[in-house]
């Protein structure tokens, strides 16, 4: 089972790379809670992920469910000039900078995801349908005797958990993570409580990637010990159309070589 989490880690930090390759489209429901649970607001924003010169940007094109006026909309269009024209007059020293310091990000997410696999017990539990494909489901439980290497790691007894694995693909096709003690981060003192879950859903896109489709969360969080925050959130992932390497960004519009 550990050498199948491995597997399923090293081919998720694949598709993270690969989803660099895309734009799509990205929309956000979240509900503040009072103590007893139930909704005080409501706040729905849609978003147009883009690739900027290998960087992907986040463009709000609605807000509760609505396009945005003029106004925001212009707002929008000069924060994504900004970006282009970072990029397009970038010395090659802050091109190497930044470039090595996403891959040091990357290779630490590598050893965090890898850290996951050594972290836990998992137990296979059954098999079911996701999206019309057969999955594994396998419970992991927090190993007593798990030693972390990195200090993000730490925090993984704090949690468990159920995933499903696509029997064919090896491919995680879905998860759920609750948190089962309270978790304490940085300096701040944030606190992560008890009751904390997270769900994703992921998707076979182009018969080459899978990625996110729907995620969901409940959030019981204190920070500094002075305010708490309750809140529960809906994404739903959609339109994913692969980036064409050979496209240009010419100004505020893409301009594909012939």
């Amino acid at each position: 089972m550990q050498k199948l989490f491995r597997i399923v880690a090293d081919k998720d930090i694949e598709n993270q790379k690969r989803q660099r390759d895309y734009t799509y489209i990205d929309r956000e429901v979240e509900n503040k809670l009072d103590g007893r649970g139930q909704t005080k607001s409501t706040e729905v924003k849609t978003y147009e992920i883009l690739e900027i010169y290998g960087e992907q940007v986040q463009r709000l094109i609605e807000k509760d469910d609505r396009p945005l006026d003029g106004k925001d909309a212009a707002k929008e269009e000069v924060k994504i000039q900004k970006i282009i024209d970072k990029r397009k007059n970038e010395s090659q020293e802050e091109r190497k900078k930044r470039e090595q310091k996403e891959e040091k990000e990357r290779e630490d997410g590598r050893k965090f995801v890898r850290e996951i696999s050594d972290a836990y017990n998992f137990k296979l539990v059954g098999t079911e349908l996701v999206g019309g494909r057969e999955a594994w489901v396998i419970d992991g439980e927090p190993r007593p005797e798990f030693e972390p290497h990195m200090k993000e790691s730490k925090f993984l007894s704090k949690f468990h958990g159920r995933v499903w694995i696509d029997k064919d693909d090896l491919q995680l096709a879905k998860m759920d993570i609750e948190a089962i003690d309270t978790v304490s981060i940085g300096w701040v003192l944030a606190r992560i409580h008890k009751g904390t879950r997270v769900m994703l859903e992921q998707t076979r896109v182009n018969e080459e990637v899978w990625l996110p489709r729907h995620l969901t969360f409940k959030l019981d969080a204190r920070v500094a010990l002075l305010k708490g925050y309750k809140i529960d959130g809906d994404q739903t992932y959609r339109d994913y159309k692969k980036f064409r390497t050979s496209s240009k960004i010419v100004g505020m519009g893409e301009v594909k070589e012939k």
